[in-house]
């Protein structure tokens, strides 16, 4: 670990950097807390609760926060289980992301062999330790305001249903980062960096065909299958790929094909994402999914309508606070694991595809790189960097080489090798709030970096004025 105190000789004596020894307090009171936030990261991987259903989820962490001295405002924007927790007054305004939801259908116990855990969901993107890292800095830089160490505002934002639910923008829709000055998130991974990639937008729906049902042998001729209004749809949109930018991803699964195979369905179900490294692109690209879907009616002779769920932003990058929270990331340092953990690691591999990075690279911090492209996922926190000028960092909470959305990632999510970087991020974004909190000039830098960045565009939702989706995963 980098050392925790600067010192520097002036004039033949040797001085000390006041916040040098803040964040050095700071790292060493959340490692004391370590088994508290382990035992919440844990409770919620247990709970493995989908979006806008994490009812357990939210409720332990505004509890915490609660017991931590924050106020807390929930069911914020139309979404019952977001909240806002605030501590302090006055600028600057310091926002921290929190995120709780599961996937469904990744049911899986923390062992490195597949064994289901017989539920309906599970952690593999690492939203218990994302949520209880963010929980963890929050009332780390609470602390120090009691101590009179640091003023203005902490604030931790409950951000419901990331996965495909596009949360963080009702949030900002709604207004609630309109006096943030600076935010910081983190997001689970398989190595240590700070995020200076960006994201791909997205839009995603659901498209509902209406025919007429029959039996599908005695009487084929009076039926009108929905189904063939899916399987048409999707055939257009598949023929679609080769006219479209190549940086364009688009994925579906049939959702509902009907209930029995001699019965005509008279209703079908498809849930499409479309993405693409730009907002206006992806606008575009998703208008002619919807003339495939409308064409698929005429050549099927059923109805259609569909439904927006989701729509997130590219993500704007900020090298100002990328380069601050290089530095704190750098002085945190990665995990180390036991022999037990390691031989887990190696077994947990032996499951992956290819050639997999060496497990002790997850003790090592990437260098810095100012890459701008848009990688390969889309986030909501996306949307929030258009309100704010934001900062994230990647930690490794899984072992090296473990792609996210998998098995593998759950059993990861659900041990120390988890919590462990869990406590990696919670310190980064503890020290970068230091960092914001103790230098106007560095938010002002940050600022100045995020106008120029946003330009001219005047932000405007992708998903329209639609509520919430709270039953998008039904």
């Amino acid at each position: 670990m980098v050392s925790t105190v600067t010192a520097q000789k002036k004039k033949g004596k040797t001085t000390v950097n006041p916040t040098d020894i803040i964040k050095s307090e700071a790292i060493a009171d959340l490692q004391a807390k370590y088994p508290d936030y382990k035992g919440i990261a844990l409770q919620i991987w247990d709970f493995a609760e989908v979006g806008y259903k994490e009812v357990k989820s939210s409720t332990l962490h505004q509890k915490t926060l609660t017991d931590a001295g924050f106020t807390v405002t929930a069911g914020v924007a139309d979404m019952p289980t977001a909240f806002v927790a605030t501590y302090g007054s006055g600028s600057p305004v310091i926002a921290i992301l929190a995120e709780y939801d599961a996937l469904p259908g990744l049911s899986q116990e923390a062992s490195p062999e597949k064994k289901t855990a017989g539920k309906n969901a599970g952690h593999g993107c690492g939203h218990n330790l994302f949520g209880t890292a963010s929980v963890a800095a929050g009332i780390e830089i609470k602390k120090l305001m009691d101590e009179k160490k640091l003023s203005g505002t902490i604030r931790v934002y409950g951000c419901p249903a990331e996965e495909g639910g596009s949360g963080k923008v009702y949030l900002v829709r709604a207004g609630l980062f309109n006096d943030v000055d600076i935010v910081i998130h983190w997001h689970p991974g398989d190595a240590n960096e700070v995020t200076m990639t960006s994201a791909l937008a997205n839009i995603s729906a659901k498209f509902r065909f209406h025919g007429i049902a029959s039996h599908a042998a005695a009487a084929p001729e009076k039926g009108r299958s929905a189904l063939d209004a899916v399987e048409s749809m999707d055939y257009m949109v598949n023929m679609m790929r080769e006219h479209i930018p190549q940086e364009t991803r688009i994925h579906y699964i049939i959702t509902n094909g009907g209930k029995a195979p001699n019965v005509v369905p008279d209703f079908s179900e498809v849930y499409y994402y479309v993405r693409h490294p730009k907002r206006d692109q992806v606008q575009a690209i998703f208008n002619r999914v919807v003339k495939a879907a409308q064409g698929a009616t005429l050549g099927t002779e059923t109805t259609m309508d569909y439904e927006l769920i989701g729509g997130t932003h590219d993500l704007l990058l900020n090298k100002t606070l990328g380069l601050a929270m290089q530095a704190d990331l750098e002085r945190v340092g990665g995990v180390t694991y036991t022999a037990d953990e390691i031989a887990f690691g190696k077994k947990l591999q032996a499951t992956l595809a290819g050639k997999q990075p060496e497990i002790a690279t997850a003790g090592t911090v990437k260098p810095f790189r100012e890459v701008q492209d848009a990688g390969g996922g889309s986030t909501d926190v996306g949307d929030v960097s258009y309100a704010a000028p934001t900062v994230g960092l990647v930690a490794a909470t899984w072992i090296p080489g473990t792609p996210a959305h998998s098995w593998e990632a759950v059993a990861c999510s659900g041990t120390e090798i988890g919590t462990k970087g869990m406590m990696v991020a919670a310190k980064t974004m503890a020290l970068t709030a230091i960092d914001v909190f103790t230098s106007p000039e560095l938010i002002a830098k940050a600022k100045e970096e995020f106008i120029k960045a946003k330009g001219d565009y005047q932000y405007k939702a992708l998903l329209g004025d639609r509520k919430p989706a709270l039953n998008y995963r039904d």
